[in-house]
Parts: C-alpha cells; sequence; structure tokens
C-alpha cells in the first residue's frame, strides 16, 4: 500500500540529501588539507620542543633555595630558552624582575599567566579536535549519500553508476578516517605536552612567589581546569 503523497516526500528527501554531497567532500578536502598543515606545525612544535623544555627551567628552580639576585640571570636565561610561548615568557620574566616577590600584584600576574597558558592550549586543541570529531563523520555521510543513486542504477542494470558511486563512498570514507586518525594523534600528544607544561609552571610560580597558599591554590585550579579533555 502506498500512502498518497509519500512518493513526493521522498523525491523532496532525495534531492536534500544528494545536494550535502558536493559540501561533504568540499569539507572532507578542507579537514584533510588543514590535517596535514597542522601535521607539519606539529612537527616543528616537537622539534623546538626537543631543543628547549620548561623542564630544564623546573630542574633550575628546585635546585634552588630562594631567588638571589646572582641566580636571576641564570633564572632568565632559563625562561628565555624554554618552550613556553612569547608572552607568557614576558610575563614570567616580568615576574620574575619584580622587586617584591609576595606583592598582590605578583600574585595576579601569575594567575594571569596560568590561565593566558591554558586559554591559549585549549584554542589550539579545538582545532584539531574538530577534525576528530567531524571527519569520521563527514566521511560517513559521503559514504551513504552516493549509495542511493548507485543501488537505484543497479535495479536498471547500470552497473557503471554503481562502480562510480562506490568509488565516491570509499574515497570520502577513507579521507574522512584519515583526517580524523591524524588530528587525533596530534591532539593526543599536545594535550599531554600542555598538561606537563601548566604542572612545570604551576610549580616554578610558586617557588618564585615563595609558597604563597593563595597563589598555589589559584594555580592548582587553573592547572586542574587545564587537564580536562
Amino acid at each position: 500500500m502506498v500512502i498518497p503523497g509519500s512518493e513526493y516526500l521522498s523525491k523532496i528527501l532525495h534531492v536534500i540529501s544528494q545536494s550535502f554531497l558536493i559540501p561533504d567532500i568540499l569539507g572532507l578536502i578542507f579537514f584533510i588539507v588543514f590535517a596535514f598543515m597542522e601535521l607539519g606545525s606539529f612537527t616543528a612544535e616537537l622539534r623546538k620542543r626537543r631543543k628547549s623544555k620548561l623542564g630544564n627551567l623546573l630542574e633550575i628552580l628546585r635546585d634552588m633555595r630562594g631567588i638571589r639576585s646572582w641566580q636571576l640571570q641564570d633564572l632568565q636565561k632559563a625562561v628565555t630558552d624554554s618552550s613556553l610561548p612569547v608572552r607568557q615568557k614576558q610575563m614570567l620574566l616580568h615576574l620574575i624582575a619584580s622587586p617584591d616577590p609576595c606583592s598582590g600584584n605578583k600574585r595576579l600576574l601569575a594567575r594571569e599567566i596560568l590561565d593566558s597558558l591554558e586559554f591559549q592550549g585549549m584554542k589550539t586543541l579545538e582545532k584539531t579536535d574538530l577534525i576528530v570529531k567531524w571527519g569520521p563523520v563527514l566521511g560517513l555521510m559521503g559514504t551513504l549519500i552516493p549509495l542511493g543513486p548507485g543501488l537505484a542504477g543497479l535495479g536498471q542494470g547500470d552497473l557503471n553508476s554503481l562502480s562510480q558511486a562506490v568509488i565516491v563512498a570509499f574515497d570520502t570514507t577513507v579521507v574522512g578516517i584519515a583526517a580524523g586518525a591524524i588530528a587525533y594523534l596530534i591532539s593526543k600528544v599536545r594535550r599531554r605536552w600542555y598538561e606537563e607544561d601548566l604542572s612545570n609552571l604551576e610549580i616554578v610560580l610558586e617557588i618564585i612567589l615563595g609558597g604563597e597558599g593563595d597563589v598555589a591554590q589559584e594555580s592548582k585550579t587553573v592547572a586542574a581546569a587545564g587537564r580536562r579533555p
């Protein structure tokens, strides 16, 4: 039994679904290109981190029993050579150079440094996290959309249209999964890096500020927020 009007609804659905094919393919092309661009950026960041690590700064501070004037030059050099972003380096250098290690302004600056580093890390991860979620989705859409006309062609004995539909379906699936896999690898490693940076920077700031209770508590709160997946 055919419901009156259902054939028109089916045609409307078919037109809508087929209209998504071109945007879907364009989205997949954008995602895979962007994923390879992020892979290049990730490789450059990896090389930079191998040359200069925030852990080097942490090791220097662990050997220090309070900050003395003759140690400031070594401390500033360690900050400059660390893997911190430029803005955080400038803020941390300003924090070190401040004459009063227990001032309220210094505690506020320390919290701003952690907030800034956390925000920059989240902003960087959002890009690849988006590809991780939507790359396979677009790949699945690209698989299902052309199969409808392909199967319809098979029912009419048109094997050529079916073969073309299957090619498009497999290509979009591969591209979507590849983009998602590359982005997942980048996000996974970067998230570990940024969590380690926040943890190390928290200890650095506590040592520089002399273990201030308020600063330590605020630093732990910010660092914990930065570790959310």
